[in-house]
């Protein structure tokens, strides 16, 4: 049965992002504005990246929560460009193998049932020299404090934040997923409980 949350959490992705998203625009601009081909966009919410692709790409955006649908389409609207949205869930991707040119998950992992699963698939779907692009809140280091208030948060957490993992130790998986050269950079975002970051390109 659907979360009667996720309308909630849909309308909160829309209109509570503004802050992150400012922190976090410069950077993002300077993952996605490279990519060019056909890009699948696992969990784009409510259409925040879409602005930062080249007007080229053929986007094709899975998005499980249908309540975020109507946003992404206003968005495209708003921005004159054609989408390819599809309800689905990243752990089973309804696409041929090695059909895209790059995979692209911001503040996703956190929240999919198996992160290694979606990690296959992005590998599955990617063509040979394809990538997974990334951007992901992560665990802090095991022994900090912060690392106890994640854990002591995640439950509570996971309600509000439609499954997220504050704890969830993201980076790993993408370095054990078999992709042949993961680049990380580790940084801090804006937001206290998920302030250790990643972002970077892993090549299949």
């Amino acid at each position: 049965m659907p979360s009667p949350l996720k309308p909630l959490f849909a309308w909160m992705l829309a209109h509570g992002m503004g802050r992150y998203e400012q922190a976090m625009g410069e950077r993002k601009r300077a993952l996605l504005a490279p990519l060019r081909g056909r890009v699948v966009e696992i969990g784009p919410g409510a259409g925040v990246n879409l602005h930062s692709f080249a007007p080229e790409v053929e986007w094709i955006g899975i998005e499980p929560n249908p309540w975020l649908h109507p946003y992404l389409q206003q968005e495209a609207a708003r921005l004159g460009r054609t989408i390819d949205l599809r309800a689905g869930t990243a752990e089973a991707l309804d696409l041929p193998d090695a059909s895209v040119d790059a995979v692209v998950s911001t503040l996703v992992l956190c929240s999919v049932t198996d992160p290694a699963r979606v990690l296959r698939e992005a590998l599955r779907v990617l063509k040979p020299g394809g990538c997974f692009v990334f951007l992901e809140h992560v665990a802090a280091p095991r022994g900090s404090g912060l690392r106890r208030l994640q854990r002591l948060l995640r439950p509570g957490w996971r309600v509000i934040a439609d499954g997220c993992r504050p704890d969830r130790e993201t980076g790993t998986a993408i370095e054990q997923a078999g992709f042949r050269r993961v680049a990380i950079e580790r940084f801090r975002g804006p937001v206290p409980v998920i302030r250790p970051h990643i972002a970077g390109v892993a090549e299949k």
